[in-house]
C-alpha cells in the first residue's frame, strides 16, 4: 500500500469512529494531517467525550516528605519565609503556593528535603496503593522522581523500590532528587520499563506513570504539536509498558497506571484492552477526578472501567488514573 493510501485509510477509519457517516473522502495526505491535529480536532474530540474545552492555569504545589519533617512544621518555616500556601482539599501532604516572591525550589528547606515539587495531580497515583510499607515496590517509569520520593515517603523508608529510568541524561537529576530527599530504599537502573523482566524480580506493587501525550495545560504549544498519530504511537507503548507490568506482579499485586493524557487511547482504551489481554481487573479507587469513561466515540467499554479516574483540566492539569490487580493463574 502507498502512503497515500494509508494516511487515507486511517483518516476514514477514525472520521467513522467519530459518528462520521460519510466515507468515501478524497483527501491530500498533507489535508488527511491537517485534520488530525490541531487545537480544533481536539477541542471537538474533548466535546464527543463529554467535556467542554477551557483554558487553565496552573498553580504550582509542593508535597511535604513527612518522613523528613513534621507537616505542620514545614508549612510554618515557609509561611515565614513569605511563602502563601493553600491546602490542597483533595491531598493530605500537598500545597498549591498562592504567592512567593522567590523560587520555592531555591529553600534551604526543599535543599534539605522537606518537600518536594509536584503538580497536585500528579501526586495522587501513589496514594492509590492499598498498603506500601514492607512490599517490593517498582517504579517502571521514575523520572524526574517526585513519584519515587512519594513511594518511599508512604514506605518510610522500608523494604525496597526499584527505579527504572530510560534516559541516561535523567539519571543524574533521578539520583540527585533521591540522595537530596534522604530516600535510602531505591535501587536506580538506567532500562526500558519494557524490559523489566531481565531485573528477574516480582513486585507487590508497580507504579506505571508512563510516558504519554502530555496535555495542553503544562504546554503552551501542546495542540500544534501534538497529532492523532502521536497519541497513537504513545498507545501502543503504553500497552507493551502494560504487558510486562503484569509479568512481572506477584498474583494478587497491585498496579497503578496513570498518564496526564487526555486522550482515551491513552487511558480508557488502554485499559479496557488489558483487561482482556493481561488478566488483571480494575479496582475501586477513592480520589479526586470523575469516573472512567465506559463509551468512547460510540465504542462501549468493560463496565469497571467506571472506577477509573479522569481529571479533566480545572484545578490541576488533566490526569488519569486506574488501579489493576493481577489476577492468579
Amino acid at each position: 500500500m502507498n502512503t497515500n493510501n494509508s494516511v487515507l485509510l486511517k483518516t476514514t477509519f477514525f472520521l467513522k469512529n467519530q459518528g462520521t457517516t460519510k466515507t468515501n473522502f478524497l483527501f491530500s495526505p498533507i489535508r488527511s494531517i491537517s485534520l488530525m491535529s490541531g487545537k480544533q480536532f481536539f477541542v471537538n474530540r474533548y466535546k464527543k467525550l463529554g467535556w467542554t474545552y477551557k483554558e487553565v492555569k496552573l498553580k504550582q504545589a509542593i508535597r511535604i516528605n513527612t518522613m523528613n519533617a513534621n507537616r505542620d512544621t514545614v508549612v510554618k518555616r515557609l509561611e515565614s519565609l513569605g511563602i502563601a500556601l493553600e491546602k490542597i482539599p483533595f491531598l493530605e501532604d500537598g500545597y498549591w503556593i498562592r504567592r512567593s516572591k522567590f523560587s520555592v525550589g531555591a529553600t534551604a528547606e526543599y535543599l534539605l528535603g522537606l518537600y518536594s515539587i509536584q503538580e497536585a495531580a500528579a501526586q495522587i497515583p501513589v496514594t492509590l496503593f492499598t498498603e506500601l510499607e514492607d512490599k517490593t515496590v517498582l517504579d517502571a517509569c521514575a523520572s524526574p522522581g517526585g513519584k519515587t520520593v512519594q513511594l518511599a515517603n508512604l514506605m518510610n523508608n522500608s523494604d525496597v523500590i526499584v527505579a527504572l529510568e530510560l534516559k541516561q541524561r535523567k539519571m543524574f537529576a533521578l539520583a540527585n532528587q533521591l540522595e537530596r530527599s534522604r530516600v535510602t530504599n531505591t535501587a536506580v537502573y538506567n532500562m526500558d520499563a519494557k524490559e523489566a523482566t531481565s531485573l528477574n524480580m516480582k513486585f507487590d506493587r508497580v507504579l506505571l506513570d508512563v510516558p504519554c501525550s502530555g496535555n495542553y495545560v503544562t504546554d503552551k504549544d501542546w495542540f500544534s504539536k501534538r497529532t492523532i498519530e502521536d497519541v497513537h504511537r504513545n498507545a501502543r507503548r503504553q500497552r507493551q509498558i502494560l504487558t510486562e507490568a503484569a509479568k512481572v506482579t506477584e498474583d494478587g499485586g497491585e498496579i497503578v497506571y496513570a498518564t496526564c493524557s487526555l486522550e482515551p487511547e491513552e487511558n480508557e482504551l488502554n485499559i479496557d484492552w488489558a483487561i482482556g489481554a493481561l488478566n488483571v481487573k480494575v479496582e475501586e479507587i477513592k480520589c479526586h477526578g470523575e469516573k472512567g469513561l465506559t463509551n468512547v466515540f460510540g465504542k462501549e467499554l468493560d463496565r469497571s472501567i467506571e472506577k477509573c479516574r479522569r481529571i479533566w483540566p480545572n484545578q490541576t492539569q488533566g490526569f488519569f488514573v486506574c488501579k489493576l490487580r493481577k489476577l492468579a493463574g
